[in-house]
């Protein structure tokens, strides 16, 4: 499916998955101590009472020695080729016994999932239940054995899949995917190939397709992604290291006029918030994602930090368009 966009200029990367936390005493250690991932950098804005954790999965062996919070781990934040977990505290949120962010997978809610890959999915979800982590489905539960999800500490949904047999992975968890619910593929697909995104793999279940999709730092430029049968993309996925985004269409939606997800953002269902994308130039990128008829959530100018924008996508998720290299927020 060939993108009809133009493609959006500054050489897009996907640089970030953003989700809501409640209390980063619970949710820092899960994605840390549980799931292997490294904090990269943070961000605290007290005068608008909110900070955000940046986490990512380290290739295996290496090791981070920037500080989070300084200007060294800022560049290195915003200039990375991989994908990071983007955490958003507000400040007071751990104290509040009403509040709880909405995980998705509700009817109609856009997002599902993130997902970590590992060598066996049995050994790491017992290794997960051993830590406390409770689930969603274990391995052999429901139609689709040999895969679980296990819940945040938010209640978010966290997918645990088997990796490659030929994989040289040696971490014993990966951050691997983010799933976002899609209504029409001839509108998402084009417009993330836009986005320098490559369809690496599609499957068609009857009622709903997925189609997965790689950021250009992520996929092996020698290869023809099209002329993969299903079971080599299935194994040239499970290889990658980095994360994919995971599109699921579910048949039908599509020609529903009055059908639509909800992305995350809504007054009530927040939990999920956006994804984001780095680029050389954030004003020339946005002036070419401007012309995909879809508008801002935020334009360059915008608000109170400039120089950074919120683009809608066809389904109306909120993606972060970043300068490379980062922006200066001054004293903000």
């Amino acid at each position: 499916m060939a993108s009809r966009f133009a493609a959006v200029v500054g050489r897009p990367t996907w640089q970030q998955t953003m989700l809501r936390i409640k209390d980063p005493r619970k949710s820092i250690p899960f994605y840390t101590d549980i799931m292997g991932m490294s904090i990269i950098d943070t961000l605290d804005f007290p005068q608008w009472n909110f900070k955000l954790w940046f986490l990512a999965t380290l290739p295996g062996g290496e090791t981070y020695s920037l500080t989070p919070g300084t200007k060294e781990a800022h560049d290195y934040l915003w200039s990375m080729e991989g994908t990071a977990l983007e955490l958003t505290w507000n400040y007071g949120t751990e104290d509040d016994q009403s509040k709880q962010y909405h995980p998705g997978n509700q009817e109609k809610d856009g997002f599902g999932h993130i997902a970590f890959n590992t060598d066996d999915v049995y050994a790491a979800c017992e290794k997960l239940e051993k830590a406390g982590v409770s689930f969603k489905k274990k391995p052999d539960e429901g139609r689709m054995k040999g895969l679980a999800f296990a819940y945040d500490p938010d209640g978010y949904w966290v997918e645990i899949v088997k990796r490659s047999v030929t994989n040289k992975i040696s971490n014993y968890f990966n951050f691997s995917q983010t799933m976002l619910r899609i209504k029409d593929p001839a509108k998402s697909i084009p417009y993330y190939e836009a986005f320098g995104m490559t369809v690496v793999r599609q499957a068609n279940y009857g009622d709903f397709s997925n189609y997965f999709l790689a950021s250009s730092s992520n996929i092996d430029s020698n290869i023809d992604y099209t002329s993969l049968s299903s079971d080599e993309a299935k194994a040239k996925l499970s290889m990658m290291f980095g994360p994919i985004l995971e599109l699921t269409h579910n048949h039908g939606t599509e020609t529903d006029d009055n059908f639509r997800h909800y992305n995350g953002n809504e007054e009530g269902r927040q939990g999920f918030g956006h994804i984001g994308f780095l680029v050389d130039d954030v004003y020339a990128a946005c002036d070419k994602i401007r012309e995909m008829g879809y508008g801002f959530r935020k334009e360059p100018d915008g608000g109170s930090m400039k120089g950074l924008a919120f683009a809608y996508d066809p389904d109306g998720y909120s993606i972060e368009i970043i300068k490379r290299g980062g922006i200066d927020f001054g004293d903000k």
